[in-house]
């Protein structure tokens, strides 16, 4: 038995004849301009193995941009990781390097966040 994505996820019934089922999401969310963003930079270890990763979150925007923002911090570190859900994982600790780049590129709210 497969299950199949119906692209009305989540809507069964509905008894308003009126009623037009909106597809995806309303207003797709707005990139904020780099000296608005607020960003936070720390260290992560939690249910990872052990294995340290830079997380960066706090990312207010579309996931192009995101995920643009994610390639350039990877190629910097030299490392692997992800951009999603508005989070960015970077395998290691590079929080200067990560820190020293967004200073560069005027994200002026990024903080450093834990020890």
């Amino acid at each position: 038995m497969s299950k199949s994505k119906s692209k009305r996820s989540g809507v069964v019934y509905s008894t308003d004849p009126e009623y037009i089922y909106r597809f995806g999401h309303p207003n797709p969310p707005e990139l904020l301009p780099n000296d608005a963003q607020p960003l936070r930079v720390q260290l992560d270890k939690k249910a990872r193995r052990g294995k340290a990763v830079t997380l960066i979150t706090g990312f207010e925007g579309p996931d192009d941009d995101l995920s643009t923002l994610g390639k350039h911090l990877k190629n910097l570190c030299g490392v692997g990781g992800s951009a999603k859900d508005g989070e960015i994982l970077l395998q290691g600790d590079h929080r200067d390097k990560v820190m020293a780049y967004l200073a560069k590129e005027g994200y002026d709210k990024a903080k450093r966040a834990g020890g």
